[in-house]
C-alpha cells in the first residue's frame, strides 16, 4: 500500500511553515544572506499550503492581510532570491511556487501535481535527473537545469 506523502493529506500548516523558516533562518545565517521581512512572508505564504501559489496571489495576500503595498517587481524580487537560494521551486506548467521540501541541498525538482486539489508532491530521485543528464549527453545536450512536472490524481483525490 503507497505511504500518502503530507501535501496530500489534511494536516496543521503551521508545522511545516515553522520547519521551512526555520530552515530559512539557518540556510540564510550560514550562507550570510538576509532574510529580510518581506523575503520571509512571501516563504511563510507560499508554506501556507502544498499548493503552488502565483505570484500575483502573493500579493494580493500581502495587499487584503497585510495592508502593505507591494508591487508586483517587490515580490518577484524576492521570488527570485527564494529561488536562487533554493527556498522554493517554480512549477513551470502554472507559473507559480511552491516550497523545496529539502533546501539544504542542490537538487533538481521533480513534483506530481494532482489535478483536482492542485498539491505539489516534491520528489526528489537521482536517478531521474542522473536519466535526464544521461539521455541529453547522448545527443550532445549539456543540462543546465530540470524540473520535472507530472499530472495526475494523488491518493486522496483518487480515493474520495
Amino acid at each position: 500500500m503507497p505511504i500518502t506523502p503530507i501535501a496530500s493529506r489534511p494536516h496543521d500548516h503551521s508545522h511545516c511553515v515553522h520547519s521551512a523558516l526555520s530552515e530559512a533562518d539557518a540556510l540564510c545565517a550560514q550562507k550570510g544572506l538576509r532574510l529580510t521581512a518581506l523575503r520571509r512572508r512571501v516563504l511563510e505564504l507560499v508554506w501556507q499550503s502544498h499548493k503552488p501559489l502565483g505570484a500575483y496571489d502573493i500579493l494580493a495576500v500581502l495587499s487584503e492581510q497585510d495592508g502593505r503595498r507591494a508591487a508586483p517587481p517587490t515580490v518577484y524580487r524576492a521570488l527570485d532570491f527564494l529561488l536562487e537560494n533554493g527556498l522554493v521551486h517554480r512549477i513551470a506548467s502554472l507559473n507559480a511556487f511552491v516550497g523545496c521540501v529539502h533546501p539544504k541541498h542542490s537538487h533538481q525538482g521533480q513534483f506530481l501535481i494532482c489535478r483536482e486539489c492542485h498539491a505539489a508532491i516534491e520528489l526528489e530521485q537521482k536517478t531521474i535527473s542522473d536519466a535526464i543528464v544521461h539521455s541529453a549527453s547522448d545527443v550532445g545536450f549539456i543540462v543546465e537545469a530540470q524540473t520535472v512536472e507530472v499530472v495526475g490524481l494523488c491518493s486522496g483525490c483518487r480515493g474520495a
